[in-house]
């Protein structure tokens, strides 16, 4: 079960065993889409074994100010 929104990805992870790795991977390809550092996205906790990927509210500002202006 994946759920995606411009600012957001929310993912379930079955396998406890593959957690970081799946969470690491998935802050640098977002990091990467949204040409910000890794420093500003968070990862929180929305359920059991649920992880939401999203950028700070700061980047997200900035990269919807940076979209507008191209």
């Amino acid at each position: 079960m994946t759920f995606e929104t411009a600012d957001s990805v929310t993912l379930k992870i079955w396998d406890r065993s593959t957690t970081h790795h799946t969470l690491d991977a998935l802050v640098h390809d977002f990091s990467v889409r949204h040409n910000t550092s890794k420093a500003s996205i968070a990862v929180t906790c929305s359920g059991p074994n649920t992880f939401t990927v999203s950028l700070n509210g700061s980047a997200a500002k900035a990269t919807a100010f940076d979209a507008q202006s191209l």
